[in-house]
């Protein structure tokens, strides 16, 4: 904007088990298909 560089979205995922321990990070995620992959994670938790 007005020749300014910015930085912009960020996307990051956090998966956090019952104990409040971070499990598993995605940083710079996609919109698309990225639900499917964090449930597969959360299914292989259980």
């Amino acid at each position: 904007m007005y020749g300014k560089s910015y930085m912009g979205i960020q996307r990051a995922t956090f998966l956090i088990d019952s104990s409040g321990k971070i499990v598993r990070v995605w940083p710079k995620v996609k919109p698309e298909g990225h639900a499917e992959e964090v449930l597969e994670a959360v299914r292989a938790l259980a």
